[in-house]
């Protein structure tokens, strides 16, 4: 298509009017390994909230592309559940294991630009190595420039550089200089899975995801997701990091610490709780009402601004 050379503001009889803010898009993204828990509430809480709010699309999707992790008809559970507490969402559920072929597609785009290796090293070999921001392996290098004589390819693996910085809606700003804190990290397993990273990078994208609300602990993720955006030529989500709910002794409410999973008759607690935790309390007429009123309450309440900018919390009751 030819372009023109635009007509000087000043002359023109009727000026552009600015183009109207992309709508809003968030999504909460549970896995299949177990049932939901208090900590999965808060991520499905915020994420709903923060897209209705502004007048937006709440999407659900099922991370279910480890299948050796899944647990059949668990899926099925997650949305009773999420019903019970009166969620609703925009469109039909998505899962992973239906995006393999637009992982693969992805893979080829990056490889072919130059942005992947193969790497041969095993968990034995990097035994040694330093460690990133988020505990995983820093890697060394070692395949970087070509695999070493006698080893041939297991994983591969993306070329962190440079620094990524943003502005995280709760956390603030972010500086990850990803050589020195992440290193090149691997986005297709020996197994021949694609890696988390890889994976939800196009997920969002396919979804037209705009905003991603979801638990600090997947903080240290956002720089090496915001590079793989870039790499692809996808737009970058706005990014907001809640606090993780821990226990009395410090450690996240998770499916692998057994918390507590959530119950249908405890909704209105649950979600009350929930909203006290994001610095929503509601009025006290309404900690007893039905999820449905607590839920349109804390949407019409709604301000990020006032949930805690903390990387992690106790839960209220220690659950």
């Amino acid at each position: 298509m030819p372009s023109f050379p635009a007509m000087p503001q000043a002359t023109m009889k009727h000026p552009p009017r600015a183009a109207p803010p992309s709508p809003v898009v968030g999504r909460f993204a549970p896995s299949p390994t177990g049932r939901l828990h208090f900590g999965s509430l808060l991520a499905a809480l915020a994420s709903h909230c923060d897209a209705r709010s502004r007048g937006g699309r709440w999407l659900v999707r099922i991370d279910d592309l480890d299948a050796a992790r899944a647990i059949p008809g668990m899926d099925a559970d997650i949305l009773r559940t999420l019903e019970a507490y009166g969620f609703s969402w925009d469109g039909e559920v998505a899962y992973q294991s239906r995006n393999l072929i637009h992982y693969e597609a992805a893979f080829a785009t990056l490889r072919d630009r130059g942005w992947l290796y193969p790497c041969g090293c095993s968990r034995r070999d990097l035994a040694e190595a330093p460690r990133a921001i988020d505990g995983s392996t820093l890697y060394p290098g070692t395949c970087r420039e070509g695999l070493p004589p006698g080893r041939t390819a297991r994983a591969w693996r993306f070329r962190a550089e440079g620094c990524v910085v943003f502005d995280d809606r709760i956390q603030g700003r972010v500086v990850e200089d990803l050589p020195r804190e992440v290193g090149d990290f691997v986005v297709k397993r020996a197994d021949g899975v694609f890696a988390y990273q890889l994976a939800v990078v196009i997920d969002d994208a396919l979804g037209g995801v705009t905003d991603v609300v979801r638990g600090a602990d997947l903080l240290g993720s956002t720089a090496r997701q915001i590079a793989l955006h870039r790499a692809l030529g996808l737009p970058v989500p706005r990014y907001a990091h809640l606090p993780v709910a821990v226990d009395a002794r410090g450690d996240k409410l998770s499916k692998q610490t057994r918390a507590r999973p959530l119950e249908a008759a405890e909704a209105s607690v649950r979600l009350a709780q929930a909203l006290d935790f994001l610095g929503h309390t509601p009025p006290a007429e309404l900690r007893g009402a039905p999820p449905a009123e607590l839920l349109a309450w804390a949407v019409a309440h709604w301000k990020i601004d006032e949930v805690p900018a903390l990387r992690q919390c106790l839960h209220p009751d220690g659950l």
